[in-house]
């Protein structure tokens, strides 16, 4: 443990920016002149949200705000009611819903993900059966064509084969709907309530024909919990999910179901699925429907509201976010602004429509998380699973943290753009870790803690707000607790529940890896030893940057030194990162292609996760130049053509996060042309329009945001760090905007698809000769001035004296 000392209390407090930009080092050199027009177009207007909803990306299309607590998207069906064919609800190629469900989440990997509760059913025909025991889906969903599909920010419509369609608009915790029938068909709305992509413990609809109102909850969670690598250990509730709707006019019939039973005039109905899958399930829960007479008004509104609190709390979201009269038009004008306002924060100008489009979409899916989950009157479902009201001076409490995915480039983006929402996340992650006995879970989902994947990526992510100059949050509080956790072994290290894919762990065996100085392969309790033993020194790496940050020198030079355990993993014999066992015996035999010892990734792609220590890294491979080649034979198939799409064990997978940011280590090996080739390579080939334009699961937007970075010729160098690494801009004109403080301007004018390599760079109207900026730009903004070639200039940032560490 370390030694603590006084100290006085800071919260919420504000500290001047005292990192500069790194002096020029040469002599001014002409640039072309910039002429900047101003933008003709809307952002929101670029945006298309069917982009990932194929090629394993797992986004949704639905109606959703930025950071919006309801995200209103179909529920599809390939004729299994407990799957979906795809993670999060939506799989582009399969054509048939049975329900519009009011939560989902971006681009998780588990399949069916999470959420996707409540899905509410227009449905052409007299309910004549338990719509649970359709279990294939065969009578109560409906075929649809992408024909009369559309999808744009805060907004979705569809029309259904059957002759039904829903037309939703949401605010950030309310929506609207218009559902429209045949008018010479019975119409029912069918209320799904146990039906969330999990599963469900319990569920809950009512009926209030004299009000025009339904109402109900679903307790649920269970977040990965069919994954065969731990999943069991998820099947459990951690959250109830709240509605209210009412409608502007009569029903004409009512009912309700449970399991098999169908009720019709019952107003009342109880009853889960329980977590199993298939057989297991199906045929299980509950729900309502209304029915409607369309013979001479065959259209039908229905305006919502849900809390995670109650269901006083959804009727006071809704009554505060929508008007009565509100049409879906004037929601989804509204839920426009505010994706424009969201989205103008960068403004690109130049560039392909389809690069724009690429760009904006990519910015869209980075800023939907974190996902609020506080009611406007500030009370939210805590971890403790009991209802708390927001801290001093935060305004709002999010949810939804893919650490192991987010710490890499995501968060980075959320700090670069949107502070004020960092600092409310990084206090929201705080107060689950005190509402949680200390412990801050890796992968939260609502009010849950999951336990999913590995390492500590709250300490690399709360680091990294810090040093971007997020300060709204309980900063030393959040530090002394994640120094806690990272110090003190708790009895969770040693167990092996959930493992390997959720140990319950946060720190697995936390007093083994103190002493070893590494996490040993076969008593780590935990996914992969190498695995973890890498992730815990970025994150002790990011403490250590913070700790310095805070004027912590004990605690900064204990986290500096375990920053290094990383060597600890790496077989100089192979010269490869690889496991080892407990007596320090390298566990053999040993593939580089394979992922033993590993989470999600091989060897091969882990060896380069050293991203705090790249001229370490490339020492222990012999020195610069070796690593280079190596990293060239990363990126290349041995006839020199490139391998960036995946697929290939021993080279780059785009899909995944532990080797995103290995394009960029070439800044740090000296040969930033390479950088610049390799990252536009994967900028053109891997990213793209359409459904398929995401290389794999977007997880929360780190993919996008890897894009946005990449597509700016910026990228985040390491956690716990402001920063930046430079590559070449794909547009000739960037403004990243920011209030109060004075904006981030880049300006390339010969940006194009030829105009690959970075010839020359001014800061501030003066040469620069390094591939990174420090904090300096970050707090104070600045002018970043590229001239790019077509040819490589290999002598720009190559001086070893200025290269990134």
């Amino acid at each position: 443990m370390r030694p603590q000392r006084p100290r006085t209390a800071r919260r919420f407090g504000t500290r001047s920016a005292t990192a500069l930009v790194a002096t020029a080092l040469a002599v001014a050199t002409p640039f072309p002149a910039t002429a900047a027009a101003p933008p003709t177009e809307r952002p929101s207007a670029l945006v298309d949200p069917l982009i990932g909803s194929a090629n394993g990306g797992n986004t949704f299309p639905g109606a959703t705000l930025p950071q919006g607590m309801i995200a209103w998207s179909p529920t599809s069906t390939t004729g299994d009611q407990t799957s979906t064919g795809a993670a999060n609800g939506y799989q582009y190629d399969t054509t048939r819903v049975r329900g519009l469900s009011l939560t989902h989440v971006n681009g998780a990997g588990c399949n069916p993900g999470a959420a996707g509760d409540v899905p509410i059913m227009p449905f052409v025909g007299d309910v004549t059966s338990s719509p649970s025991a359709d279990t294939k889906d065969a009578v109560y969903a409906a075929d649809f064509s992408h024909a009369d599909e559309k999808a744009v920010p805060g907004r979705y419509t569809l029309g259904l084969k059957s002759g039904a369609a829903a037309d939703l608009a949401v605010s950030r915790r309310a929506g609207v709907a218009d559902f429209t029938f045949p008018s010479d068909r019975p119409a029912n709305l069918l209320f799904r309530v146990s039906n969330s992509l999990n599963g469900s413990e319990d569920a809950h609809v009512d009926i209030d024909a004299a009000h025009r109102k339904v109402t109900g909850w679903v307790l649920t969670g269970a977040f990965c919990g069919r994954r065969a690598n731990g999943g069991v250990n998820n099947r459990k509730s951690y959250y109830k999910l709240h509605f209210s709707a009412s409608f502007d006019r009569a029903f004409s019939s009512v009912g309700t179901w449970k399991d098999g039973t169908l009720s019709p005039g019952s107003t009342s109905a109880s009853g889960g699925e329980g977590y199993a899958t298939g057989a297991d399930r199906a045929g299980r829960g509950s729900g309502g429907w209304v029915g409607f007479d369309t013979s001479d008004d065959n259209d039908v509104r229905m305006r919502i509201g849900i809390s995670y609190v109650g269901l006083d709390g959804a009727e006071a979201n809704l009554r505060h976010e929508i008007a009565p009269e509100a049409s879906v038009a004037d929601v989804a004008a509204a839920g426009a602004r505010a994706w424009d306002r969201e989205l103008s924060t960068v403004r690109v100008e130049g560039g392909s429509p389809a690069r724009r489009r690429t760009f904006y979409t990519a910015l869209y899916h980075s800023l939907m998380q974190p996902n609020l989950i506080s009611d406007t009157d500030g009370r939210y479902w805590g971890m403790d699973q009991a209802v708390h009201r927001l801290a001093s001076g935060q305004r709002a409490q999010y949810s939804n943290f893919s650490g192991w995915d987010q710490y890499r480039a995501q968060i980075q983006l959320l700090a670069l753009l949107k502070p004020t929402v960092a600092g409310d996340f990084a206090q929201s992650l705080y107060n689950f870790a005190q509402q949680n006995g200390g412990v801050w879970d890796r992968w939260v989902h609502i009010s849950g803690a999951t336990h999913v994947m590995t390492g500590d990526p709250s300490a690399a992510t709360l680091a990294t707000f810090y040093a971007m100059g997020v300060r709204n949050f309980d900063y030393e509080g959040a530090f002394d607790s994640l120094v806690r956790q990272a110090t003190v072994p708790h009895p969770d290290a040693l167990s092996d529940a959930g493992c390997p894919g959720q140990c319950v762990g946060q720190r697995p065996n936390l007093a083994q890896y103190l002493s070893s100085h590494y996490a040993a392969q076969d008593v780590c309790h935990c996914w992969g030893g190498a695995a973890e033993t890498l992730e815990d020194a970025v994150a002790d790496s990011a403490l250590a940057k913070w700790a310095e940050l805070l004027g912590r020198a004990t605690e900064a030079e204990v986290f500096t030194e375990r920053a290094a355990y990383w060597r600890n993993v790496f077989n100089p014999d192979t010269g490869y990162i690889q496991a080892r066992k407990l007596d320090g015996s390298w566990v053999t035999p040993f593939n580089p292609a394979s992922d033993v010892g590993f989470a999600q990734g091989t060897s091969a792609t882990y060896t380069w996760m050293v991203p705090q220590d790249v001229q370490g890294l490339a020492e222990a491979m012999g020195g610069r130049d070796v690593a280079a080649a190596r990293l060239d034979g990363f990126f290349h198939k041995a006839d020199g053509s490139w391998s960036v799409r995946g697929g290939d064990a021993l080279r780059y997978d785009p899909t995944n996060e532990p080797g995103i940011h290995a394009p960029w280590l070439y800044n740090a090996l000296g040969q930033p042309w390479k950088t610049q080739a390799t990252v536009r390579q994967i900028l053109d080939t891997v990213y793209g329009t359409g459904p398929s334009g995401l290389p794999g699961n977007d997880d929360l937007g780190t993919m996008s945001a890897w894009y946005v970075f990449s597509a700016l010729g910026l990228y985040p160098q390491t956690p716990g760090s402001a920063n930046l690494l430079l590559g070449a801009p794909v547009f000739p004109t960037t403004v990243v905007d920011r209030p109060g403080r004075r904006d981030i301007t880049i300006s390339a004018p010969d940006a194009d698809d030829t105009h690959v390599y970075v010839d020359a760079v001014r800061l501030d109207g003066r040469a620069y000769q390094r591939s990174w900026t420090d904090a300096g730009l970050i707090r104070s903004g600045g002018t970043l001035t590229f001239r790019l070639a077509e040819q490589p200039n290999t002598a720009w940032a190559t001086d070893p004296a200025g290269l990134p560490k």
